[in-house]
């Protein structure tokens, strides 16, 4: 079943920078509770710039109490945004039996830092990780690689939207600037996902790990579960990477797809022969009467692609169906999917049966009528 498309894309040239001007970070900082002179700013790139007078008036939302640790924090004062995690590791090795800091950013009080905040909250969970495996932030000469990074991080995400921090020979920590689409449909189990431009680039960037467990298993064709059963990764985290990469996207129209022809070396289809293939799809046409009436012409397309690529286009439009039961009949199993809500897909995904199963099932089922929309 080819399911409901879902596109994902590649982003436009220098897209990234355009969308971080509008949450662009001004410093980055590095705040800690030392034992003795309680709440201050180790590190800041550029230097100075988080004045002592916005410090003392932010302080309590940058190294705070228990109720507000590990959560994000974003505070707006004196023409400045704050945005931070506060993190306590408690261990009886430090001082006080705590360790308790924060990475954070400052951009404009104005600044949209919605796309900002996913990077500070990976931030504090990678700080925390590198100081439970060894002592990164305890330790004072370790500490002090921090200033590179934060320096890193400061311009290469205004500049470019990602960046990578060279930790040691084993750790690296990839960063990349999300933009969120208002638009953004929910990624549900039985959507398709394909993409609009060269696969290879997205395989190229430095993507989590389920993302690129997944990747090779995006060919427009497998659905968000197939592609789960697949690749072994839980449907839930599959849903997640495939809205991650939703968002990566640019959202803009297509600009190359082939012509749904079959490898080199087979005899290439005609434009005559594809052209009367699309008009053949005519209301109430499936692509199993397609494939019967046009077999000659089919001979050299790919019936899949043909039918991938007119719905990428918007040359053509799939029709779904939608089960309604009729009465309070029990015996039309599940009664509770057969609302007119849900598509054959949906219902497919869900119980684990066939289309044709499905087809078959409720044929024979006075009780339920098929909408088509």
């Amino acid at each position: 079943s080819l399911g409901s498309g879902v596109i994902v894309g590649s982003r436009l040239g220098g897209g990234f920078e355009r969308s971080v001007m509008g949450s662009r970070i001004e410093c980055v900082f590095f705040s800690e509770f030392h034992p003795t002179l309680g709440p201050k700013i180790t590190f800041q790139v550029p230097e100075e710039y988080i004045s002592r007078e916005l410090f003392d008036t932010v302080q309590v939302y940058i190294i705070t109490k228990p109720e507000l640790q590990n959560k994000l924090i974003t505070v707006t004062s004196m023409d400045k945004k704050l945005i931070g995690c506060p993190v306590c590791i408690e261990h009886k090795k430090y001082v006080r039996n705590a360790l308790l800091f924060n990475l954070g950013f400052v951009c404009d009080a104005k600044a949209k830092t919605c796309s900002l905040e996913p990077i500070v909250k990976k931030l504090a969970g990678y700080l925390t990780t590198l100081e439970l495996e060894s002592g990164f932030i305890s330790n004072e000469d370790s500490k002090q690689k921090l200033v590179p990074l934060m320096t890193i991080i400061l311009e290469e995400l205004n500049a470019r939207g990602e960046c990578s921090l060279p930790i040691d020979e084993s750790n690296t920590i990839h960063l990349k600037v999300i933009t969120q689409r208002r638009d953004q449909p929910v990624v549900q189990e039985y959507d398709v996902p394909v993409f609009t431009e060269c696969k290879e680039d997205f395989i190229k960037i430095h993507w989590d790990l389920t993302t690129q467990q997944i990747l090779p298993y995006i060919d427009g064709f497998r659905h968000i579960q197939k592609i789960s059963a697949e690749a072994d990764v839980e449907l839930n985290l599959v849903r997640i990477a495939v809205q991650n990469l939703l968002s990566y996207s640019s959202g803009r129209p297509l600009k190359t797809c082939h012509l749904p022809l079959l490898p080199i070396g087979h005899k290439r289809a005609s434009l005559r022969d594809v052209f009367q293939l699309y008009c053949g799809l005519s209301p109430g046409t499936t692509a199993r009467d397609l494939c019967s009436r046009y077999a000659q012409q089919l001979q050299h397309v790919d019936e899949r692609k043909l039918i991938q690529f007119g719905l990428m286009k918007h040359l053509i439009r799939r029709l779904h169906k939608y089960p309604v039961k009729i009465n309070r009949d029990e015996r039309s199993r599940p009664p509770r999917l057969y609302t007119g809500s849900h598509s054959y897909d949906e219902i497919c995904c869900k119980t684990g049966i066939s289309y044709k199963e499905l087809d078959e099932r409720l044929e024979n089922d006075s009780n339920i009528i098929v909408c088509w929309k």
